[in-house]
């Protein structure tokens, strides 16, 4: 279900929330009794940023850009085309691809909590999670992309897609210009997690 949302989002990375701290301090005193491993937590957590991360959304939107097929399918049946490159799983189960176009934007919320598509982006940066942006991405979707540092052209229409635990949205970004010499490695390099997520735009060559 599509909506147009807005999001008054704290784009200060730097601050530890009232939750990061929470979470901290779970961990610590969880630690201290022998009920997890720091080491082990820090393993898992790095899978997901670097193997299970925006690197693997990076390149199924780069093998978008230069199959044309691959396109057609990932638009059509998004669940099984990013499965048919290895990247499945919890939090993945069923994917929808939104394409941008110089007519329409696309820009992803979850308005309940965090839902978010794990297999090719990740863990779900601090600020997806805040109540601002989920609540701003709604209400003011243009304000949250000029936040993001994004102005688009005043007859560009903003969509903005609520996740859910059911369906999880992939932004598939326009593909800079001057980029039809490039394969898919050098492309994926332009593709910013933001911009999978509608705040961003790739990374120009």
């Amino acid at each position: 279900m599509a909506h147009d949302h807005p999001h008054d989002h704290d784009h200060d990375h730097s601050e530890i929330g009232p939750m990061d701290l929470r979470v901290r301090a779970l961990e610590t005193v969880l630690a201290q009794k022998g009920y997890i491993d720091p080491a082990a937590l820090d393993a898992l957590i790095d899978t997901y940023q670097t193997r299970i991360g925006p690197c693997n959304g990076a390149r199924v939107v780069a093998k978008a850009w230069v199959d044309p097929a691959y396109r057609r399918w990932l638009l059509e049946d998004a669940t099984a085309a990013i499965a048919s490159l290895g990247y499945s799983g919890r939090q993945g189960e069923h994917m929808v691809v939104v394409e941008n176009t110089p007519e329409r934007h696309h820009m992803v919320v979850c308005t309940l909590c965090s839902c978010y598509p794990w297999p090719v982006l990740g863990l779900p940066p601090t600020w997806y999670k805040s109540a601002p942006y989920r609540s701003r991405a709604v209400r003011d979707p243009r304000g949250v992309l000029a936040d993001f540092g994004v102005t688009l052209p005043a007859g560009t229409e903003i969509r903005v897609w609520d996740s859910t635990a059911e369906v999880r949205y992939l932004v598939l970004p326009m593909r800079p210009a001057g980029t039809e010499a490039l394969g898919e490695e050098a492309l994926a390099a332009l593709v910013t997690r933001d911009s999978m997520i509608g705040t961003g735009l790739p990374r120009q060559p």
